[in-house]
């Protein structure tokens, strides 16, 4: 036990710090395109690591730490060569709603629970990567994303409004609270505030529109800051970012407390499956245009890295951005140094424009954060879900509602009880296919009987399966049995026609060898027909070959018919009119044999007598 023990720890050791892949590309023409990268996305991250701390309620030299040790980590033990990590909106938003009901926002408890849920968040994505549940992202709709950015982004814009129009206002997550305050003292809006406000946003807006290699956010705050210096004793009333604490990450264990296990768990957990749906996004997106191949579990391990040390460097969490890794691999980064490089260059940055941020007024950082939540709304994904499926358009819509009505972070976990609850309830009501040959096709290829109005035979019901074949999927498929038998009562015999089923177990085969005995009683016999060999020794396992007598399952439907062809009765094969298969013709031949038999039989009874 001890020496199994010792076993595992050294392969999860080896597996977290294994040489990275991208090694061997690195080299002198590598080295200059990552450093170029890199330069750019450090001047985009300046601003952004300023609103995304404003966002979980910190002070901005919090965004900056998050923006220069997480993409380091994650850039070293990661798989995605071009993938950039550190602060991001949404995280940014579930991490304001998991403590701003916990501690007042902005204090040093509110500070510290921030550090010690990086640490949480971080142990979570590491210990699924390690357990190999990579995959388990695939079992998350793509619409509980959409659905709970949406929401993100919207309550995001709506606790800018506050700074904007210079209103004391509660915080949007009680929104009805927050409708009725707005409506009812817009008469009180500072003019000044919201003047600052809009010149950031509309900075904003014409430089990404008109100059868009330009840092646009960088430029709005700074055109934001000289308005209101210009305006002098007109905005004394109006306040700024202050004074930016140490941009230097300094090592210090996260902060622990006992009620911490209990108040900090669930919300880790929602933290880091969105952390983890985000850099699996991200990294796939990417790996699309670059040829790349992602390792699940890998990125796994790289994003749970980086937050757990990222926590012993006062960073809060953070995850794979949507924008800076886009950026990134448009700027023409060749390795994952390209985001070192970022975080060296923004540390360099911060050491001379630090200072000034003290300057920069709230209205104007309110303004660029309005333009981050709408670009965070995929419009042309949430109309491509409306059009194309009821089902996940459900899906959105309520995980949109409940991170509204009731809480983000609750609103991740309806969201994915409801992706698996469909997921698991498509699983269980497979699709069961009657077919045919198709005559007018040149093979005689079978498709469908009712979509194509095709003719079937009397004894033989063809059935295809499209779906899985297991304990969930039973009781669905013995009710559609059970409608055949009423539906098609000559049909004694049935092919079933087994394709991709899946992984198929005890109660899968027990109601196939349940399907053959009903079979039997009725005077026919039940055929499978599949081309997987793993379903074929599944079968075999749970010996259903032997239940349903002799040598019934085929690799072949040609082989299954002309075996089920040769049972048959001939009374009816003689009066039939749909001659659907190419063997049916044999069958005047058999009767003719048969007759000439049985006169043979006749001549010798009458020589005996």
């Amino acid at each position: 036990m001890p020496a199994q023990l010792a076993l595992n720890v050294k392969q999860m050791w080896q597996f977290i710090f294994q040489k990275p892949d991208w090694f061997r590309k690195v080299n002198a023409e590598t080295v200059r395109a990552d450093a170029y990268a890199g330069l750019t996305g450090a001047t985009i991250v300046l601003p952004q690591g300023v609103a995304f701390a404003a966002i979980a309620g910190l002070p901005p030299e919090y965004g900056f730490y998050t923006a220069m040790v997480t993409p380091i980590v994650a850039a070293l033990l990661g798989s995605s060569w071009h993938t950039v990590s550190g602060p991001t909106t949404a995280i940014s938003a579930l991490v304001f709603g998991a403590l701003s009901g916990l501690y007042p926002v902005g204090s040093q408890e509110f500070l510290q629970a921030a550090v010690t849920l990086a640490l949480f968040v971080g142990l979570i994505q590491m210990m699924l990567g390690l357990a190999r549940l990579g995959t388990l992202v695939n079992y998350v709709s793509h619409s509980v994303m959409t659905g709970f950015i949406a929401g993100a982004a919207l309550l995001i814009a709506l606790s800018q409004v506050r700074h904007m129009l210079g209103l004391d206002l509660p915080r949007p997550e009680h929104i009805f609270q927050f409708l009725g305050a707005l409506f009812s003292r817009l008469g009180e809006t500072s003019m000044v505030s919201l003047l600052i406000a809009l010149t950031a946003l509309l900075t904003a807006l014409l430089i990404k529109k008109y100059k868009p290699g330009w840092p646009n956010y960088l430029i709005a705050l700074l055109i934001g800051t000289l308005v209101y210096l210009a305006l002098g004793e007109l905005a004394k009333d109006v306040s700024t970012i202050g004074e930016i604490g140490a941009v230097m990450p300094v090592f210090s264990l996260p902060p622990m407390q006992a009620s911490y296990m209990q108040q900090l768990t669930s919300p880790a957990l929602a933290i880091a499956l969105v952390g983890l749906i985000e850099a699996m996004s991200v990294s796939r997106a990417i790996a699309m245009r670059s040829k790349q191949d992602i390792d699940a579990n890998r990125e796994f391990v790289g994003q749970g890295a980086s937050n757990v040390v990222g926590s012993f460097f006062s960073c809060y969490p953070g995850s794979a951005s949507f924008t800076r890794s886009g950026l990134n691999y448009e700027a023409g980064a060749k390795t994952p140094l390209s985001a070192i490089f970022a975080a060296v260059f923004l540390f360099l940055i911060l050491l001379f424009v630090a200072p000034y941020f003290a300057y920069v007024p709230i209205p104007a950082m309110a303004g660029v954060i309005m333009i981050v939540a709408w670009k965070l709304i995929d419009r042309r994904e949430i109309f491509h879900i409306v059009e194309t499926s009821r089902s996940e358009t459900a899906i959105a819509g309520i995980t949109f509602a409940v991170s509204l009505l009731v809480d983000l972070e609750f609103s991740i976990y309806c969201g994915v009880i409801l992706s698996v609850v469909l997921f698991m309830d498509r699983s269980s009501h497979p699709t069961l296919l009657i077919g045919s040959p198709d005559p007018s096709l040149p093979n005689r290829s079978f498709r469908s009987v009712k979509k194509n109005n095709l003719k079937h035979c009397p004894q033989l019901l063809v059935v295809g399966l499209d779906g899985p074949l297991f304990f969930g999927s039973v009781d669905s498929l013995r009710r559609e049995f059970r409608k055949f038998e009423l539906i098609y009562p000559t049909q004694t015999s049935m092919l079933f026609v087994v394709k991709g089923a899946g992984q198929i177990d005890l109660p899968a085969a027990e109601l196939i060898i349940e399907e053959g005995i009903r079979r039997k009683e009725r005077g026919g016999l039940l055929y499978i027909e599949t081309k997987i060999d793993r379903t074929i020794k599944q079968f075999e396992k749970f010996h259903t070959t032997e239940h349903l007598g002799g040598n019934k399952i085929f690799l072949s439907k040609f082989e299954a018919i002309s075996s089920a062809i040769e049972v048959m009765d001939l009374s009816i094969c003689e009066n039939c009119t749909a001659r659907i298969f190419t063997d049916c013709p044999t069958f005047e031949k058999k009767k003719k044999l048969k007759n000439e038999q049985l006169e043979q039989l006749d001549e010798m009874d009458a020589e005996k007598r």
